[in-house]
């Protein structure tokens, strides 16, 4: 710390400079903790935190850092995916270098999720970086704000407590060699390369996109690994669909827990869908059911996930529905459902 930045400490406290006087012990804590001395640091922080005249320590994010809540529930992937979950919290605790990470995939597998749980089996903060923050329409004020944007992430006090989030970061960043792409764009995907090869190597970043292809191919090569979450198969989205409704029903006492007539509903498509939208549907189904009738958010799923309409009694048999399931699926007598069946033959 230098005497200049006292003395512009105190000229901004009697010139009732606030937001000054604010920044300025904010990058006094900063080279503290840069200097080894996180105690001093975070007593400065930790004065800031309680006077009156200043916000909490997590303003200091600035307007584009928003800090993200982590979910306690359980992380439904498959073994292979989740090995490697297990993997990135490995090399982060081994401090090697190894921190900035790309998740790819279809919307729904599990990317942000994730992250967050990431965040969470690190005990660390998850801040999100808001690109309407970034994003102008001036030529040139995108590459500039992100170049802040880095900037603010380098020199974040006590680093190590958080993981830095860029969400769809195809947002910002696309193929420079794409015709079809403005030149503006490529302005700013070459200023992300060189944020990446700048990065604090104390930070931990983690990105995500759904559009993988789009991506620049250098951008891609920055990241120390690559998650690819399109790694579901039908049986992995059968089990994932099981821990969700386990961890739903606890929420609604009068719902009859019957796994296997669940399984043969969620099998009964033909492509499952990803486990985001298996969340939303079986969230959907328990919500909507009626209290009275255990079995309502079963029928409810099943015509969610053939377009709002009950499959005809054929199709629930030759996808090996019992007839005893038949009737509690569609109401109708078991005796009715076989004359129907045998009627067909």
């Amino acid at each position: 710390m230098k005497k200049a930045d006292v003395l512009d400490l105190i000229k901004y406290h009697f010139e009732n400079k606030e937001l000054d006087f604010r920044n300025q012990a904010i990058s006094i804590a900063r080279d503290f903790d840069k200097n080894g001395d996180s105690q001093l640091s975070q007593y400065i922080m930790g004065m800031m935190s309680q006077a009156d005249r200043f916000v909490p320590q997590d303003a200091s994010f600035g307007d584009s850092l928003v800090p993200v809540k982590l979910e306690d529930g359980p992380l439904p992937l498959p073994v292979t995916i989740l090995n490697d979950i297990k993997g990135i919290i490995n090399a982060v605790n081994h401090n090697v270098g190894i921190n900035k990470f790309l998740f790819i995939g279809s919307p729904g597998t599990g990317k942000t999720n994730s992250a967050k749980q990431v965040a969470r089996l690190l005990n660390r903060e998850l801040l999100m970086v808001d690109f309407n923050n970034l994003v102008d329409s001036k030529l040139g004020q995108t590459a500039k704000n992100l170049t802040q944007q880095f900037n603010e992430i380098n020199n974040l006090p006590f680093l190590k407590k958080y993981i830095i989030l860029f969400d769809e970061i195809d947002s910002i960043a696309l193929d420079r060699i794409n015709q079809n792409d403005v030149r503006e764009m490529g302005r700013v995907t070459s200023t992300f390369l060189k944020a990446l090869d700048n990065l604090n190597p104390e930070a931990v970043l983690i990105a995500t996109t759904n559009l993988f292809d789009n991506l620049d191919k250098a951008m891609v090569r920055r990241f120390d690994a690559v998650i690819d979450f399109d790694r579901y198969s039908n049986e992995d989205k059968v089990e994932v669909a099981e821990i969700i409704l386990n961890m739903f029903l606890k929420q609604f006492k009068g719902a009859k827990r019957d796994m296997r007539l669940f399984k043969k509903i969620i099998k009964s498509k033909k492509v499952i869908p990803n486990p985001g939208d298996l969340r939303n549907l079986i969230r959907t189904a328990l919500a909507f059911s009626d209290p009275k009738d255990p079995t309502d958010y079963l029928k409810r799923l099943l015509r969610s996930l053939h377009g709002g309409k009950m499959p005809s009694i054929d199709f629930l048999y030759k996808n090996n529905f019992t007839v005893r399931e038949i009737e509690v699926l569609t109401g109708i007598s078991k005796s009715s459902v076989s004359r129907e069946l045998s009627e067909e033959k």
